[in-house]
């Protein structure tokens, strides 16, 4: 049997790791997801409606596959982290990140957790040194904890050195959608501008050994083109779409093989 190696060591090991978006929290779902040769799982609780024991069971399941559960949280809210974590989690993903005050409050709750209060809040600002002691504790007790953010905007871009200066930050991942539209470009994927602030944000994350990636609904030659460009992660599309796709296209065949009318709606669920 392969070894397994964590996916904190793949990533820091300058190697690429496969994932997909999954939303239905299907018991018998993580058996057909096994076989895809995929690293790790994105669990989206930012758009997508999943309570806390939800999200538990999808975490505890995929990680005893073998596929790392990384989990977006609603909102860049260091409790919030700390719930995924007790979920289960192996890497926490904050959308929306715009300031370096929010990467430093994500990476406490990944990294020191479970220090909290006063005292986290004066490790983070420099003016506290952990102990020795507690330094080992807590580096052995997060030791496989990822902490990724969402670089979506132009806020974002034009903060990106102080946000990838943070100590502790494992990966950024470049939502597409909403940063086209913060750039007043919408869905322009192929647009100079937008393309040159992914290349942007990928080249600097890379520069200083953090990884990065973007997540793509549809057309893997997107994926590859970034990976191409230096990205080592690869979020893909996500069950919802996939399975749409495929079956409106099995269906395309069969209506008209059959000679009926095709009648499909073009939305197969939120741009995550």
């Amino acid at each position: 049997m392969e070894k397994f190696e964590s996916l904190n060591k793949k990533l820091h090991g300058n190697k690429t790791i496969y994932g997909t978006c999954i939303v239905s929290p299907s018991a018998i779902w993580p058996k057909a997801v096994k076989g895809a040769g995929l690293d790790f799982v994105f669990i989206d609780t930012e758009h997508i409606p999943l309570n806390r024991a939800q999200l538990t069971t999808m975490c505890q399941t995929y990680a005893a596959l073998n596929l790392s559960p990384i989990v977006r949280i609603p909102s860049p809210d260091p409790y919030l982290a700390c719930m995924a974590k007790d979920a289960g989690a192996i890497g926490v993903l904050a959308p929306y990140i715009e300031n370096t005050e929010e990467v430093k409050q994500l990476v406490g709750a990944t990294k020191l957790r479970p220090l909290k209060g006063f005292r986290l809040q004066n490790v983070l600002s420099g003016k506290e040194v952990l102990t020795p002691e507690l330094e080992a504790y807590l580096s052995a007790y997060n030791q496989d904890s990822l902490c990724l953010i969402n670089i979506e905007s132009s806020a974002a871009l034009n903060n990106i050195d102080s946000l990838l200066a943070v100590k502790g930050l494992d990966a950024v991942i470049i939502g597409p959608h909403d940063l086209s539209i913060n750039l007043g470009l919408p869905e322009q994927y192929d647009h100079p501008v937008f393309e040159a602030a992914v290349q942007n944000i990928i080249k600097k994350a890379r520069n200083k050994q953090i990884a990065a990636g973007i997540h793509f609904p549809k057309h893997p030659d997107q994926q590859i083109k970034w990976v191409k460009e230096g990205a080592n992660i690869v979020l893909h599309s996500s069950d919802l779409f996939l399975f749409a796709e495929k079956l409106k296209a099995d269906l395309k065949q069969i209506k008209q093989a059959s000679g009926d009318t095709l009648n499909f709606i073009e939305d197969s669920g939120p741009n995550i």
